[in-house]
């Protein structure tokens, strides 16, 4: 009877502890910012009139990572929305919102899943809040940006493969 070759080990990326022992898998933030943003009312004050109809409001996320080090990465979640009605522009928003995030003790698969995936999730609640401000202090009615989940609608999600695939492994 023939042996058997014993599986491989996935390769992993762990440090170890002070005392000898491996660490265990762990995210960090060691910070979080606005690096860029800008709401623009091109309109104002005409555009603040009523409407007979819902403006239509188009918003794309994206997600940028960038490796600052082996194990610090700086993370950017960029969310664009822009109101219409008709050619007229109501309201143009954007926001660049960061986290520096350090990843310890994670396989390479994981460290990819935890950059992409939830390194973006962790900042996607300030970035929401900080647009539903800005277009309630423009006079408009918050924009509450959905939750990102596998049911978002091409509308909302259509500008990035990327997110596609986050989406389908957020929840």
């Amino acid at each position: 009877m023939a042996k058997k070759a014993a599986p491989k080990k996935a390769e992993t990326k762990t440090e170890a502890a002070p005392n000898g022992e491996e660490m265990a898998p762990a995210m960090n933030i060691l910070a979080q910012y606005v690096k860029d943003f800008s709401f623009e009312n091109p309109h104002a004050p005409g555009s603040l009139r009523p409407r007979d109809k819902a403006p239509e409001i188009n918003i794309n996320i994206n997600v940028n990572p960038n490796a600052m080090s082996e194990t610090d990465f700086e993370v950017e979640l960029k969310l664009d929305a822009k109101a219409t009605d008709g050619d007229e522009v109501l309201f143009n928003v954007e926001l660049i919102y960061a986290g520096i995030f350090r990843f310890t003790g994670m396989p390479q698969e994981m460290l990819q899943m935890a950059v992409l995936i939830e390194a973006p999730r962790m900042l996607f609640p300030f970035a929401r809040q900080i647009m539903a401000d800005a277009t309630r202090n423009g006079s408009f009615p918050p924009l509450m940006i959905p939750w990102i989940s596998h049911n978002c609608s091409n509308s909302a999600c259509n500008n990035s493969k990327l997110l596609k695939v986050l989406l389908n492994r957020l929840y």
